[in-house]
């Protein structure tokens, strides 16, 4: 498989977001924005807002190897017109596993898994250093949402979201 095709073999399951697997890839996305940013994502995290019926969170692996991770939780924050809404969290691609179009499966699968429970809508938080994500997102479908969470004061702060 070359790094540009896309993985067939992408096996996503729900894990508790304090399974090893899930933490090893919080502390590299973690590594990740100290290298855009210049120091970690501080957002407030409760494991409880991962647990049914409060969100879920998820990891794709290849070859038995977790190499990508995305989750829900419930927001209050009302956007695109319903108080049904829901924050994408954690979406992230280990370097080794990128461009393979494991992001975007990753999205429909907590898409999918958002809707079933409910959701009308989901939001997320990114940064204007992250240009690959924005492009996923607005690629998806997100639009521009007004600036909500830990980083609506920030200048670096993008807000998109979705109807499902």
């Amino acid at each position: 498989m070359t790094a540009t095709s896309p993985s067939t073999a992408l096996v996503i399951t729900r894990v508790p977001i304090t399974h090893p697997d899930a933490l090893r890839l919080i502390d590299e996305v973690q590594a990740f924005y100290v290298e855009r940013y210049g120091s970690p994502d501080t957002a407030p995290i409760d494991e409880r807002d991962f647990e049914d019926p409060r969100g879920q969170y998820f990891l794709g692996d290849l070859d038995g190897v977790a190499v990508a991770s995305a989750a829900w939780r419930r927001s209050t924050v009302r956007a695109l017109g319903t108080d049904a809404t829901a924050e994408i969290k954690r979406m992230y691609v280990a370097r080794s596993a990128q461009r393979r179009g494991l992001a975007r499966r990753m999205l429909a699968h907590v898409e999918a898994a958002a809707a079933a429970a409910g959701i009308e809508a989901l939001i997320l938080e990114t940064g204007a250093q992250q240009p690959e994500a924005i492009a996923l997102y607005t690629s998806a479908g997100y639009e521009p949402v007004p600036a909500f969470g830990h980083y609506r004061d920030s200048e670096l702060n993008r807000c998109f979201g979705r109807r499902l």
